[in-house]
């Protein structure tokens, strides 16, 4: 492309301040160095990851959000060989570098060179940023940066997808509902005409239904403080709900008197370490098995009975649903061209990008579950 090798004026939102509305601005995105790509980002989403960090969670301002997108490679670097300009793309948070211990584990996703750093405001090659405005540099996000029209990005963290693919329903599979669908389909794996319960009915956990629904799982019990969610999630193959607040028992009880003795599977979406504990003992033993997806307080414990274990509960962590980004994203995007995996539920809203405050409004007040955000009007 004519851009190739050149910087790049394009607008993005700058974060300058924690908490403060983002700035739609001129930047500069300098080209891609060895084994970097940049990227023409068409749509992106906001997730809660951005919103957590961009709440004063994080010391690196200015900084460009956003990690939930799809776009259009314009220009590699030296070494890069998997993609070409004009690859329809998903950016993903944790990368695959495809070499490290990880990577050639069949088990783990957890790349040790890619692997996500919140902290990390500049790429890995040579520790600058490619985004500045007026030569001061703008800090990058999760390697990712999409709220930008322009972004730089390792090559291990882009999933080459099927150009067919409509980035403006794809895009959000680069995140949250990858991992919520993972954490049911790779990990809790639950057989046809089991019964699985779902803690957490967000993003994340409406899309661990939406996996335990094509599963086959006959019952998917929706646990959540927020009885306005329930109707949504039936949308997502939830059959039954359950407000912790309706009940004087201790969740974990109501749920095994429910299912005669426990659920054989459950997810836990939420982070909050009551939960996960709750998510953990309401798992019949024998074979109940729970998996953890939210992340907790950096000083929560995580207290239950050994006895739980004795019996042969099984608890289970995971990270981006244990998906390996670039080789598996690219079949979730499959089975959503193969109406196997329904994506335009989770897309609630839309605004233009210049209207990019809208959806961290919308988040803030709990409304929908996908904004989709358009680069282009």
């Amino acid at each position: 492309m004519a851009t190739a090798g050149k910087v790049i004026k394009c607008k993005a939102a700058v974060a300058w301040e924690a908490g403060k509305p983002l700035s739609i601005e001129e930047v500069e995105v300098a080209p891609p160095q060895a084994m970097e790509v940049r990227v023409k980002i068409l749509f992106t989403s906001l997730c809660h990851t951005d919103v957590y960090f961009w709440e004063a969670k994080t010391p690196v301002f200015p900084r460009i959000f956003g990690h939930e997108a799809g776009g259009i490679i314009e220009s590699v670097g030296e070494g890069v060989t998997d993609v070409a300009p004009g690859d329809h793309v998903l950016p993903v948070f944790t990368g695959e570098c495809k070499e490290c211990a990880h990577c050639r584990s069949a088990e783990s996703n957890m790349c040790d060179l890619l692997r996500i750093n919140t902290d990390r405001g500049v790429m890995i090659g040579d520790g600058k940023s490619r985004f500045s405005i007026n030569g001061k540099p703008i800090y990058h996000f999760v390697g990712t940066s999409t709220f930008s029209e322009y972004t730089v990005m390792h090559v291990g963290c882009v999933a080459k997808i099927n150009p067919e693919a409509p980035l403006d329903k794809v895009c959000v599979l680069s995140c949250g509902i990858s991992t919520g669908l993972g954490a049911s389909i790779n990990v809790a794996k639950p057989p046809k005409g089991s019964t699985v319960a779902i803690f957490g009915l967000g993003a994340v956990g409406l899309a661990a239904a939406e996996g335990a629904r094509i599963a086959g799982a006959s019952r998917i019990i929706g646990v959540d403080l927020n009885p306005s969610r329930f109707e949504e999630a039936r949308k997502f193959g939830c059959t039954e709900f359950l407000n912790p607040k309706d009940h004087k028992k201790p969740v974990q009880e109501v749920l095994a008197e429910m299912t005669n003795g426990g659920v054989d599977r459950s997810v836990e979406c939420t982070g909050n370490i009551n939960a996960m504990i709750q998510a953990f003992e309401c798992v019949h033993d024998g074979w109940g098995v729970a998996v953890l997806v939210g992340v907790p307080h950096k000083d929560a414990e995580f207290k239950t009975h050994p006895m739980n274990f004795l019996n042969e509960r099984t608890l289970k962590g995971t990270f981006f649903g244990n998906f390996k980004p670039r080789t598996d994203l690219p079949n979730v995007v499959e089975l959503y061209m193969k109406k196997e995996l329904e994506v335009e539920k989770f897309i609630t809203h839309s605004v233009p990008f210049t209207e990019i405050n809208k959806a961290f409004d919308l988040m803030a007040k709990g409304e929908g579950i996908r904004c989709i955000i358009r680069m282009e009007n």
